[in-house]
């Protein structure tokens, strides 16, 4: 059946997203991008284990008492995000972060390494797919590439995916889930795909749901099928939310407490924000300041300048997202990627705390998806040496922030 025309928001912009499978196209370069993303990943993963020694992390204590029927541990009091409940403690973490340690707890093999194999194999095919991401809106021949390395290497998900945290794991989940949801978008459209990656970033990242609702009615303007499809994307989002209300519940005894709101929290400075509210406009000027203005604090030795743990500015992080301006607002399929990162950023910096020991505004990974594909609709419009020098900025910048962490934070 022919799709009809969608509304104006969603028509077929000049610089179209590819509904071509860009995926299916494989050259020598696309082989020694994928190297190159295995590679560097893996010995920034090695830097990690060698730094932190392959340890078993929190997330294995509870999926170690989940495989006996359990989500609590004793050994977990005390510690950050642990949550005191009817005398038992919980940690602070969503289904998607526990799930992928369960096959580890149950044949107890590379117990120490989990954390890293976990994280390596969700981030590197997220990385991977930047190219396909790249071409799919708009980049073309060797852009498609500094767009794709941008993306891999210049963006946060090179610097949560190689230090094995559970934490950062939520992020590269929902990162490679948004991927293929916008690798699914420029393709074939089908709801129960979209459905289902929708569903795997909520569970990962739930602000991520808001971006639904933009792209759900793009999805179901004018369709023939329009109840067909509605019920093929939205069950499988109401799946996953029944599966979240319900790991709450088990835990917490309400299908809305994450247990967020009830963590312990010793890091000085974050408590009196969260008092504030865990979701509150009085948190929108600080979250403001770490994403877009926070600087490199000073230091009176080499190398004088070090990150501030508690966040850095996205425009010194990775300044090539700027680039995703020049996709501008005029073309339909822009605006639909600007509407989601602007509803998902809401939540994002509402919240109380953007995290601790991090390099950069590391709840921005909730909505960078949607900017790399700005990013490469924009593209066609670069000038070229101003735009790679951004790129290379950005990747000097992440690998940076890797062993500054890995040296500072692991030792």
């Amino acid at each position: 059946m022919r799709r009809l025309p969608y509304f104006r928001l969603m028509e077929p912009p000049s610089v179209t997203p590819s509904r071509a499978r860009p995926w299916h196209r494989i050259s020598r370069g696309d082989l020694l991008f994928g190297l190159a993303v295995l590679v560097v990943y893996l010995v920034a993963a090695w830097i990690g284990v060698h730094w932190r020694h392959a340890d078993p992390d929190r997330l294995m204590l509870v999926a170690e008492r989940a495989v006996t029927g359990h989500l609590d541990a004793a050994a977990l009091q005390g510690t950050t995000d642990s949550v005191a409940f009817n005398g038992r403690y919980y940690l602070a973490v969503g289904p998607l972060q526990l799930l992928p340690y369960l096959p580890f707890a149950f044949l107890h093999v590379l117990l120490g390494l989990s954390r890293y194999v976990i994280e390596l194999v969700v981030a590197v095919p997220a990385a991977w797919l930047a190219l396909p991401l790249a071409r799919a809106y708009g980049a073309r021949g060797t852009t498609a590439y500094w767009v794709a390395a941008f993306t891999a290497f210049g963006t946060l998900l090179f610097y949560i995916a190689v230090f094995g945290d559970f934490y950062y794991l939520a992020h590269a989940e929902s990162f490679l889930a948004l991927t293929v949801f916008l690798l699914e978008w420029a393709g074939r459209r089908r709801p129960v795909v979209l459905g289902v990656a929708m569903a795997f970033s909520f569970l990962a990242r739930p602000t991520t749901i808001l971006a639904a609702a933009p792209f759900g009615l793009a999805l179901l303007w004018r369709r023939r099928d329009a109840v067909l499809a509605a019920v093929a994307f939205a069950l499988p989002i109401a799946v996953a939310i029944a599966i979240y209300g319900w790991f709450n519940w088990v835990r917490f005894g309400s299908p809305a407490e994450a247990g967020y709101a009830l963590s312990y929290l010793p890091q000085p400075g974050i408590e009196p924000r969260r008092e504030l509210g865990l979701f509150s406009i009085l948190q929108i000027p600080e979250n403001l300041r770490l994403a877009l203005l926070a600087l490199p604090d000073r230091l009176g030795h080499f190398p004088y300048l070090t990150a501030n743990p508690y966040g850095l500015s996205m425009l010194v992080v990775s300044p090539a997202l700027l680039t995703s301006l020049w996709a501008g607002f005029r073309e339909p399929a822009a605006r639909l990627l600007w509407i989601a990162a602007e509803l998902v950023a809401i939540p994002v910096f509402l919240y109380y705390g953007g995290g601790f020991v991090q390099y950069g505004f590391r709840y921005s990974l909730d909505f960078t998806p949607f900017l790399v594909a700005l990013v490469a609709m924009g593209s066609s419009r670069w000038m070229g040496r101003p735009e790679r020098a951004l790129v290379l900025f950005s990747i000097a910048s992440v690998s940076y922030g890797v062993l500054w962490h890995a040296i500072t934070w692991l030792r």
